[in-house]
Order: structure tokens, then sequence, then C-alpha cells
């Protein structure tokens, strides 16, 4: 920390925006662990004292303590848990897609839900979020959705919900009141420190203008200034039409691209790993991840690590912490 405070002290830093940039965020996501540390110790010396001269028929003074030892166990486990994101891209903001399954506009419903629950995640972990493309649902809902989520440790939480969410429910769509089982995909890739680089030849690339279809005025909506960038030896298509711009969104595209190829390397490393550990079925990631129950009872259950819960509101409305918290744990055992 020492180091890159005195790095970022050296007014020579800013000529070089990127590199000091990079300096700052680096040095946030070490004090994010060494300040709770230094916090926690100061607080367990305190209490090491105060043990030490404590009556034992002073019963307040116990009781106060026990609650500030409850405290410090309390801090010291979210320590623990942030420790889990040892990983040089868990400190990195989050790119998530949203894709609605078949089922037409029970799963853009879902998708919609979806979106709006790690919107919510987002804002209550201080943190926002950025659409860079979007598709709506023809009736409701929509077909999928691209967005920038910023908050610390992003994508070191939300790595944890790749994967397939499946939700049962009675259809607010059906004039029977059936019961209806709709699925959509969620992936989640790091948004990439431009410190990191990822080589792609040009030539790899196939790259499409099209007519904006989200909101932005008249002007998106009679010019070609959405993009799609297809990386044909990968098959991976992005693309992106939050701009007037063509050429800002061929940017946008070309960094969503990017952090895409990083992933999937990473995807594959780990996915080796696994395997040699004889464990690979753990790391399937475009399995079936959670389900999500409204009929006829209420329950989310993860089936990675059969965390669950009877309050699914909570959960859709955001609360989803738990359910990350035992993936990580999962994860790190192995």
């Amino acid at each position: 920390m020492e180091q890159l405070e005195a790095e970022l002290n050296d007014p020579e830093i800013w000529k070089n925006q990127e590199r000091a940039d990079s300096l700052s965020r680096s040095l946030k996501a070490v004090r994010s662990i060494v300040a709770p540390y230094d916090r926690i110790k100061d607080k367990y010396d305190e209490i090491n004292e105060l043990a030490g001269i404590v009556e034992q028929d002073d019963t307040g003074s116990l009781e106060s303590l026990m609650k500030d030892i409850e405290s410090v166990r309390r801090e010291i486990d979210r320590l623990e848990f942030k420790s889990l994101l040892g990983q040089e891209s868990d400190r990195f903001d989050a790119i998530m897609s949203i894709n609605a399954g078949a089922g037409g506009t029970e799963s853009c419903d879902w998708a919609s839900m979806l979106f709006r629950m790690y919107t919510r995640w987002a804002e209550d972990h201080g943190g926002a979020y950025e659409v860079i493309d979007q598709q709506s649902g023809d009736e409701a809902g929509i077909k999928s959705v691209t967005m920038i989520i910023r908050a610390d440790f992003a994508f070191g939480y939300l790595k944890a919900e790749t994967g397939v969410h499946r939700l049962v429910r009675i259809s607010p769509f059906d004039s029977n009141k059936r019961r209806h089982t709709s699925f959509s995909s969620v992936d989640v890739v790091p948004d990439i420190d431009k410190d990191i680089k990822v080589d792609i030849d040009e030539n790899d690339l196939k790259i499409d203008t099209y007519r904006a279809s989200g909101a932005g005025g008249q002007h998106v909506n009679v010019t070609d200034s959405a993009v799609r960038i297809t990386h044909e030896p990968t098959g991976i298509v992005v693309q992106c039409q939050k701009e007037r711009s063509q050429h800002k969104n061929k940017s946008t595209a070309m960094k969503y691209l990017k952090a895409r190829l990083y992933e999937k390397k990473r995807r594959e490393q780990e996915e080796e790993l696994m395997q040699s550990y004889g464990d690979k079925k753990k790391i399937e990631w475009g399995s079936q991840i959670r389900s999500y129950v409204l009929h006829p009872y209420k329950m989310v259950k993860d089936h990675r690590t059969d965390e669950q819960t009877s309050n699914a509101e909570k959960v859709l409305d955001g609360d989803l912490d738990n359910f990350i918290e035992a993936y990580l744990k999962m994860m790190a055992r192995k």
C-alpha cells in the first residue's frame, strides 16, 4: 500500500492518466482489505485490555464486552469473505448479460425480473450500472440486456451468478392462471483493466452495423449507429447501441469483446484445474444453477451449493449475498 501511495504522490504519474487510474484502482482494492484489518486489530486489542480489568460481578460491563466481541466476529467474517476474492480480475467491474430463454413473453418477463434483481444488488452495494445494449420483448419484458455494473469487487461477487436461472410461478400473462416454468441465462465477465492486453486479429472480426432499437431519440432510429462484432474463431458475438455515435459504439463493443475473450480463457483454465481434481461438473457454466419457485410454495435454491431460502421476494429484491458467499466458499474449498 505504501508503494502504491508513493507512486500516486509522484506528480509525474498524472501525465499518464491510464497508469494513474490503474494505480488508484489497485490502491482502493488494497485499502479495502488493510483498513478493515487495522480496525479489527485495534478493536481486538481494546477488548483484550478491557477483559483484563472488568470485574466478574460487573454484569453491565460484561454484557457490553460480549457485544463488542460479537461485533468483531462479524467484521472478521466479512473480511474472511472478502479474502475469497483473490483473483486478479475479482476487483474489476462486471459486464453482465441477461438473455431470455425459449418461452416468449414469459421468459422475457423473467429476464426483466433478473435485470431488476441485479440492479438492486448493485445499488444496495453502493454501486451503479450502465446499460450498453438492450432488446425489448415483443409484448413485455426484455429479450436481452447487457450492462456494466460498477461496484467494489463487482466481478468477484457476480461471477457466482453465471448460468441458467429457472423461475416457476403462476403466469400473469395466462388468463387460465396456469403454472409456468421460464428460463433465462446470465453471463458475467470482468470489465478488464486497460493494463491487461488481449490480442485480437482484425482479420478474425466480422463487423455489422444496424439501426438501434432502444431509446435515444429520432437520430438512433434513422442511422446505422449500432454495432455488432462477431469474433469468428470463437463465435463470440457482442453488440452495442447505447451511443448515437457508431464509432463510440464500436469502441464499447470491442471492449466487451476483449472482456469476453479474457474470461473465456480464464474459464478454460479453471475447468482444466477442476478436471485435474476429478470434479469438472462443478464448473459447467451453461448449466442450471438456481431455481426461484413462487408457486405452489416459495423457495429459492442454488443447485450448486444447496443454499436456499423461503424468502423469495427478498432475493428478487437483490438480497443475493448468502448465495454468492456460499458459492465462493465452495470454490475456495475446491
